[in-house]
C-alpha cells in the first residue's frame, strides 16, 4: 500500500459515526448568508435564459450553447423563486411554458443534423437559438434524465386550474412520455450512457454507482416505453466494487460529490430502500450523508499536499479548473470530474468546487454552513450569480494565462458560473429550508411508480 492510499484510509476511519450525524436536525435554521446564495444562484436562471425559448446556455458569461440538464435545473428553480417571493406566479408559468413549448416542438429524427434529439431524448447541448443539435455531442441519457427531472417538477408544482397550467401539465406528460427507454438498453438490461448517429450507442453504460440512479427511476417510471423489468437489478448489481468504508462509515462511492447529489435533489430517498439498502440497514439519504464526510475528511487529510484544503475549504466534484497543465511534476486539468483519491472516478488536482459542499447542504448542514462562509470570504469567488465554478490555491502560474480564470494572490479562480452546479446549490438549499423540491416530486406518479418497479418501501411510499 502506498503512503497516499494509506493517508486516505485513515482519514476515511476519521468519519462520525451514523448515529452521531443522526442527531443533525433534518431542517435547520440557515443563516441570513444563504438567502443572498439561494437568490444571486436564481437570478443565473432567470437572467441568462434565452427569453425567446426558455433555453439556459452551459455557463456564463463565457458565450456558450445550451444545456439541457441546466434547463431542467431552471424549471425546478421557477417555482422554488415564486414560493420565495422572488417573481409571481405569473411570470414563472410563462417562461415554463414558453420553455416547454419549445421543448415539444423541437425535431426528432436519426439524422445527425436538423435535430434536437431522437427516440423522445435530447441531445446534451443544443443550440441557443435554434434548439438544434450542437456540434456533435451525444444523444444523452442521463442529461435527458436531468431536464425530465425538471419538466416533471414543473408539472407537479403547476396544478392550478387555469388554461396555462393545464397546458404545462400536458406538455410535461409528453416531453416525458415519448421517450423510448428499451431502445437506449443494451444485452444486459443496462441503459447505454449515450447515442451517437454517426457511430451509434456508447459501449460504457450506467453502471456502478453514480448519478445513473436517475436514468434507471425514470425509465422505471415511463408509462409508454418504460425500462424492462429487472433493469434496476441489472444496474444494481454492479454495486459490489464501489464499497468503500467500514461498519457505520461502510458507503457505496463514487469520487465527484454530485453523483451523490443530483438524483437525491428531486427524489426523497429518506426512508425508503430497495433491496440493497435493506441489507445494509441504511438509505440512499444517508449514503449520500457519508460520502460527503468522505470528501471532507479526504480534503483534510490532503495526501497529495494541496495548498488550501482544510477543515472549512473542502469539496471535490466536477467543474472547471486552471487548464490542462504539468507545473513543478503536478499535473492540473480544465473541466474534469475531481474526487478523492481512491474511489470511483477518482482525480484531484487541487481544484476545490463550492458546488461540492453546497449540494450536499440538506444532507450535512453542521459541516456545509461553515464551508460556505469560509469560501463566501475568498477573495473574487463571489459574484453577481453567487459563487464561481471552483478554484484552485496551489496554481499560481500567469504566463501563460489561464484561459478559465484568473490568478491572484491566493491562487487561480474560475471565470464562469456553470448551470448544473448553479441548480446543485438552489435545490439542496430548497430541500434543508422546507423539502422544497422533495414534497413537490413525492407527488410524481413517474417517481413513483419507478421507485415501486425498483422494489423500494417504506417511507413515504407507503408500502
Amino acid at each position: 500500500m502506498t503512503p497516499t492510499r494509506r493517508t486516505v484510509l485513515t482519514a476515511a476511519a476519521t468519519l462520525p459515526a451514523a448515529s452521531a450525524l443522526a442527531r443533525v436536525p433534518r431542517r435547520p435554521s440557515l443563516p441570513a448568508l444563504f438567502d443572498d446564495i439561494e437568490r444571486r444562484t436564481f437570478d443565473y436562471f432567470w437572467q441568462t435564459a434565452n427569453r425567446a425559448n426558455g433555453l439556459v446556455p452551459d455557463r456564463w458569461p463565457t458565450p456558450s450553447f445550451c444545456s439541457i440538464a441546466a434547463v431542467g435545473f431552471a424549471l425546478t428553480a421557477y417555482p422554488l423563486a415564486v414560493e420565495r417571493g422572488w417573481i409571481d406566479r405569473a411570470a414563472a408559468r410563462e417562461r415554463t411554458l414558453t420553455t416547454l413549448r419549445f421543448l415539444s416542438a423541437l425535431p426528432q429524427g436519426a439524422g445527425a443534423t436538423g435535430t434536437a434529439g431522437h427516440k423522445g431524448f435530447f441531445y446534451h447541448f443544443l443550440d441557443m437559438a435554434t434548439g438544434l443539435r450542437h456540434g456533435t455531442v451525444e444523444l444523452s441519457s442521463v442529461d435527458t434524465g436531468l431536464l425530465f427531472l425538471g419538466v416533471l417538477f414543473a408539472g407537479a408544482w403547476f396544478d392550478g386550474a387555469d388554461a396555462g397550467e393545464a397546458e404545462i401539465r400536458r406538455l410535461a406528460d409528453t416531453i416525458v412520455g415519448r421517450a423510448d427507454w428499451r431502445w437506449f438498453t443494451d444485452d444486459r438490461g443496462t441503459v447505454s450512457m449515450g447515442w451517437h448517429p454517426e457511430s451509434g450507442f456508447i459501449a460504457r453504460p450506467w453502471e456502478g454507482y453514480n448519478e445513473g440512479m436517475l436514468v434507471y427511476v425514470l425509465g422505471l417510471g415511463s408509462g409508454l416505453r418504460p425500462l424492462a423489468d429487472g433493469a434496476w437489478e441489472a444496474w444494481s448489481r454492479t454495486y459490489p466494487a464501489f464499497w468503500r468504508g467500514e461498519g457505520e462509515t461502510r458507503h457505496l462511492a463514487f469520487a465527484p460529490l454530485f453523483g451523490h447529489q443530483y438524483s437525491q435533489m428531486w427524489i426523497d430517498f429518506r426512508g425508503i430502500r430497495d433491496a440493497t439498502m435493506r441489507r445494509e440497514g441504511m438509505d440512499y439519504f444517508e449514503n449520500s450523508r457519508r460520502a460527503t464526510w468522505a470528501n471532507r475528511a479526504y480534503c483534510i487529510a490532503n495526501p497529495m499536499r494541496w495548498t488550501g484544503y482544510s477543515r472549512d475549504i473542502w469539496g471535490l466534484t466536477a467543474c472547471d479548473g486552471p487548464g490542462d497543465a504539468t507545473i513543478d511534476g503536478r499535473t492540473y486539468y480544465g473541466y474534469a470530474a475531481r474526487g478523492p483519491l481512491g474511489q470511483p472516478d477518482e482525480r484531484d488536482d487541487g481544484t476545490i468546487a463550492p458546488t461540492a459542499p453546497l449540494g450536499s447542504l440538506a444532507f450535512a448542514p453542521e459541516i456545509v454552513v461553515p464551508a460556505a462562509r469560509a469560501m463566501r470570504r475568498w477573495p473574487g469567488l463571489y459574484g453577481r450569480y453567487g459563487f464561481r465554478d471552483s478554484f484552485n490555491p496551489s496554481f499560481r502560474r500567469t504566463d501563460p494565462p489561464s484561459p478559465d480564470g484568473v490568478v491572484g494572490p491566493q491562487g487561480w479562480v474560475a471565470n464562469d458560473w456553470l448551470g448544473i452546479d448553479q441548480g446543485a446549490i438552489l435545490g439542496a438549499i430548497a430541500n434543508t429550508r422546507n423539502e422544497g423540491v422533495w414534497r413537490v416530486m413525492r407527488r410524481s406518479p413517474v417517481i413513483r411508480r419507478g421507485l415501486l418497479r425498483a422494489g423500494f418501501t417504506g417511507g413515504w411510499l407507503g408500502v
